[in-house]
């Protein structure tokens, strides 16, 4: 079996943060949030990085992120998710300039990663050092199991607007039995809730709820699964939300658990999780990097 690769996704454009938080700083030698996941997945064990961005960003990636990495001691490759890999048959409606989704960023890696086992991480979310270990031993070992990275709801929320995630159903055993995306939850005085019809209607979450951050390890069947589905999205959903609706990876996870053709080990991290949705979310994540490479988690300097 090949060794697991990590896939990262930094193709958004970044829309409520107001820039490309992808590259952003937040260390003290100019690191983005991205070079600290890979610092940490590579001291787990990841030899391979593919990274998902868009051409428009190209330059601005490379010229940061990009050049910062040819220090960095993983293979790097890179992918690029654009609006036209659609499958044949299919238009890109009128005004359309927002990617299709996870999924569909993930589907266009296919080449980079190769047949191989893989983790799939937002570029702008911290996970914390030990996701990468379990994640990495978890496709390491396992050749016929999903899994993610679960964390505690209250744990991953700002105080500053509302977020998406996907709420996670687990069984006595630690398996996935669903997961709904949920996007527009926020905190309020009394806790945590989420409304589905711009704000009409609430629903409370407790805090200790599962859910999550978009960090799922594969085997390399799933991209062929995701091909298989896509169509069914382009043809259902795009009509109805012509200009915003995106394939998100727990969909396609869900539909799967539904027809008995996965099974999703949820892993857990004891790590607290940082992310930047909006810009008054950076100070934040840059405090808490800063405590962390002063208890010596990390060097001042991740690439020398």
């Amino acid at each position: 079996m090949k060794k697991p690769i990590l896939v990262v996704m930094a193709a958004g454009m970044g829309s409520r943060y107001g820039g490309l938080k992808q590259i952003d700083p937040v260390g003290s030698k100019g690191e983005a949030i991205l070079d600290y996941s890979l610092y940490d997945a590579h001291r787990a064990g990841f030899e391979t990085a593919v990274i998902i961005i868009k051409k428009a960003i190209e330059k601005d990636f490379m010229d940061t992120v990009g050049k910062r990495l040819e220090q960095c001691p993983m293979e790097i490759r890179y992918a690029f998710q654009e609006l036209e890999k659609i499958p044949e048959g299919f238009t890109i409606p009128e005004g359309r300039t927002k990617p299709w989704g996870t999924s569909h960023a993930v589907f266009c890696a296919m080449k980079e990663i190769d047949g191989a086992p893989f983790a799939v991480i937002n570029a702008d979310d911290y996970y914390g050092v030990s996701a990468y270990k379990v994640i990495y031993d978890h496709l390491s070992e396992n050749a016929q199991d999903y899994c993610m990275v679960g964390y505690e709801l209250g744990k991953t929320v700002t105080d500053n607007g509302s977020v998406a995630r996907g709420v996670c159903q687990v069984s006595s055993e630690g398996y996935l039995t669903d997961v709904v995306e949920r996007t527009k939850i926020e905190k309020y005085e009394g806790g945590i809730h989420f409304t589905e019809d711009d704000g009409a209607t609430w629903t409370d979450l407790a805090a200790d709820t599962p859910v999550s951050m978009n960090m799922w390890g594969y085997t390399p069947s799933f991209i062929d699964e995701i091909g298989v589905r896509f169509p069914e999205f382009l043809a259902v959903d795009v009509p109805k939300n012509p200009l915003k609706a995106e394939y998100f990876l727990p969909r396609t996870v869900s539909q799967l658990l539904s027809e008995g053709k996965a099974a999703v080990k949820v892993l857990k991290s004891a790590d607290r999780w940082y992310g930047v949705t909006y810009a008054a979310d950076k100070p934040q994540v840059v405090a808490a990097l800063k405590a962390l490479t002063e208890q010596g988690l990390y060097p001042d300097g991740l690439w020398g």
